[in-house]
């Protein structure tokens, strides 16, 4: 009996041990390609504000808004992460605070890619006008429009999730971890989540469409640049693959839930960390990834930067043959 009890206790701690270390692997694991991401998001976001020419032009800002957005949806992302990997609870209204939070970022983020699309096909089609349609002033504007209309859906389900009775929860921590699906506790409040999402998915969806159709109309016509043209067609797939990663995000703790009940805990573990890298975090640094690699403005800027300026680096000879050339042009 003793040596029983002894097998099932030994048994006990190696299944606690192997937890214990799956958690702390995962965690060091998602915790570093996060902080990867972070610094080239950081490094990009201090890139676009350290020249003029980024902070006057329209789509350097634009730029910046959205890359601002996914840098805080990605250190939210992982704190989150972490908390629940360790089993960590919340109380409800704090909870609820970080997903009204989270749902901000996320607004914010798609309708600057909205955005970002109508500015493309104005510089392709208009572009007698561009100067005078997309200006630094406008820009400011219709960036303060994009925060004023997420604020407001961010209140209206704060409201609505208020609308249930916080009163007895909230000195209670919650049993599960911090999602949307452990704060609606209003079927209200559910419903009109999954309407604004419908609503943004509908219009990135029309947006990158018209963008694109009148783009390739105005790309036979014989005055139209075709190079610029054509750079604009790539642009607007990329925003239409960024957005569809980004709205792809809505559905990761519904598919997490319906995959546990069909795999076991170790597998159901392992498909959610890769479902988390693929789905939340990569994503979230596509975007610097995209334009500063792309843009031959942003490239030699960015590559110096994130080689902090070292002396030998392979890429401070490319930053003065640039300006090298630039001088001599001008």
């Amino acid at each position: 009996m003793f040596f029983t009890n002894q097998t099932q206790f030994n048994t006990t701690v190696n299944l606690q041990r192997e937890g214990l270390l799956g958690i702390v692997t995962t965690s060091i694991v998602t915790t570093l390609q996060c902080t990867v991401f972070l610094f080239i998001n950081l490094t990009m976001l201090y890139t676009l504000r350290s020249k003029q020419v980024f902070r006057d032009t329209s789509r350097y800002i634009l730029l910046y808004n959205l890359l601002f957005a996914d840098t805080v949806q990605l250190a939210h992302s992982q704190s989150l992460f972490l908390l629940s990997s360790f089993r960590l609870t919340l109380l409800y209204p704090v909870c609820a605070a970080l997903t009204a939070f989270s749902s901000l970022m996320f607004s914010v983020s798609v309708v600057t890619l909205v955005s970002m699309c109508l500015e493309r096909y104005i510089a392709v089609c208009y572009p007698l006008r561009h100067s005078t349609i997309v200006t630094t002033r406008n820009t400011g504007v219709v960036i303060c429009v994009i925060w004023c209309v997420s604020l407001s859906h961010v209140v209206t389900q704060l409201s609505l999730m208020l609308k249930f009775s916080f009163q007895d929860l909230q000195h209670t921590k919650m049993m599960d971890f911090c999602g949307k699906e452990s704060v609606f506790l209003d079927p209200s409040s559910d419903l009109y989540d999954r309407a604004f999402t419908y609503f943004l998915f509908v219009l990135g969806g029309v947006t990158v469409t018209i963008s694109y159709t009148g783009i390739m109309v105005a790309a036979r016509s014989a005055s139209t640049d075709k190079a610029s043209a054509s750079k604009a067609r790539r642009t607007l797939l990329l925003h239409l693959l960024q957005m569809g990663l980004t709205m792809s995000s809505t559905i990761y703790n519904s598919l997490i839930i319906a995959i546990s009940k069909h795999l076991g805990r170790l597998e159901a573990v392992r498909v959610q960390i890769f479902l988390y890298i693929c789905i939340i975090v990569l994503p979230k640094c596509l975007s610097s990834l995209i334009y500063g690699l792309r843009d031959q403005t942003i490239r030699p800027i960015l590559m110096l930067n994130l080689s902090c300026h070292c002396r030998g680096s392979v890429f401070i000879p490319v930053v003065q043959t640039n300006k090298k050339v630039r001088i001599h042009v001008t």
